[in-house]
């Protein structure tokens, strides 16, 4: 099933974690994505490292993107959470690196994809260098 069609509402998240280090915080934002009804949820600031994707138990697939180097601070990262509906409606993604994450999705109607933008943006407690 598409993710887009013109009788439903699809919702669209877009969450600063902080971190999602302890087990606690990911069982939180899967109870947010239920009680909100989100097919995908946009999540910055997760500190994991590298890139890649995760099926989940529930079937949700998580794709994330972080730190690639070796030794990099657990810092940044970013990551986008689908349901069901948006993971079987998956055309691809792309990592561009600890701050952003593209994915693209079919819809309903031929020929139109829909893109998401994952973005990380530094808050007010990095330094003026780091934020450029």
């Amino acid at each position: 099933m598409p993710l887009l069609t013109t009788t439903a509402i699809n919702y669209l998240g877009t969450w600063n974690a902080r971190t999602i280090w302890e087990t606690e915080r990911i069982f939180q934002i899967a109870a947010e994505m239920r009680r909100y009804s989100l097919e995908v949820l946009g999540i910055s600031e997760t500190h994991w490292m590298q890139s890649g994707q995760q099926r989940l138990a529930s079937g949700k697939l998580l794709l994330y993107s972080g730190h690639e180097e070796e030794n990099a601070p657990h810092t940044q990262a970013v990551a986008l959470r689908l349901s069901k509906q948006a993971r079987n409606a998956l055309i691809g993604w792309e990592s561009h690196g600890p701050r952003i994450i593209e994915a693209s999705f079919k819809t309903k109607k031929e020929g139109i994809s829909m893109n998401i933008i994952q973005c990380y943006a530094n808050t007010n407690d990095y330094n003026e260098d780091v934020k450029d």
